[in-house]
């Protein structure tokens, strides 16, 4: 009678194989974004049109305010794309932070029951968010139909500042979840910072308006050369990108990566205990 296969049991396999097991663990991740985009509009009068209805509604306040009463300048762009324009990035990063922030403490039954990279949940958080960003780009697609509007060439370099975008969110998205698992005052905090955060990105305007002598100074926001590219993209000649201060963003985009990846991987092994 043969012997039953002898079960191995490594030390160190979770550090060792830590980004192996990312890839092994890919259908946990498929399902969990699956089921927050469920959840998220489950029991509602009008489901997924939500992500329309929110941009669409914050959109026609801004150009209210800042192209009607403050007349701000939009050089030969409708102001209603030109805020759009900024609207879908900031959108989708203000979403993907709030839920990578509530990622772990949402799912903390299944963290403290079963082991997988931890790293799959606030990844999951802001695949979520990237459909909601899709399904609102339908509102800039009928609003450059209603103007009239072409994009240029330079809408082929729009998958790179979507990335640039979901990078930005993913990196201050993990330094949120894992203090917001030892620190609950982050579901507090984390409200108030997306709406300071909207306020001071040019969202409801074009940065270009911004004093040169502060130029630099406002690029240490991230989401300034994020919402500059995103508008070069859509709308081409019609708009300009301040490069120095666009990388300036950049870097600290892949500062805020690397460091809350970091910070997220020496903690981990803490959620269990404390969530």
């Amino acid at each position: 009678m043969e012997n039953p296969p002898e079960l191995v049991i490594k030390a160190g396999r979770t550090e060792s194989q830590y980004w192996q097991d990312l890839w092994r663990y890919r259908e946990l991740l498929y399902f969990l974004a699956w089921r927050d985009i469920l959840v998220r509009y489950k029991q509602t009068a009008i489901g997924v049109a939500w992500a329309l209805l929110r941009p669409f509604l914050t959109m026609v306040v801004f150009t209210i305010v800042f192209g009607n009463l403050a007349n701000l300048p939009s050089g030969d762009v409708p102001y209603p794309i030109l805020v759009f324009a900024g609207m879908l990035p900031w959108q989708f990063f203000a979403d993907t932070l709030s839920r990578c922030s509530n990622s772990l403490v949402g799912n903390a039954n299944l963290i403290s029951k079963v082991y997988f990279p931890r790293l799959i949940v606030p990844a999951s958080a802001a695949i979520g968010s990237f459909i909601d960003f899709m399904v609102s780009g339908i509102i800039l697609l009928g609003l450059m139909a209603w103007y009239n509007f072409l994009p240029s060439w330079h809408i082929l370099t729009l998958p790179i500042f979507i990335i640039i975008a979901a990078v930005a969110a993913m990196g201050l998205g993990l330094w949120l979840a894992a203090l917001n698992v030892k620190y609950r005052d982050f579901q507090y905090i984390v409200p108030f910072l997306i709406q300071f955060g909207l306020y001071i990105s040019p969202v409801g305007f074009s940065s270009s308006i911004v004093p040169a002598q502060w130029r630099s100074l406002y690029y240490l926001n991230p989401m300034v050369g994020v919402i500059d590219g995103f508008r070069w993209a859509i709308l081409g000649r019609d708009t300009q990108i301040y490069w120095i201060g666009f990388t300036l963003s950049m870097l600290l985009i892949v500062l805020l990566l690397i460091s809350g990846i970091w910070y997220f991987r020496k903690t981990e092994r803490t959620f269990a205990d404390v969530i």
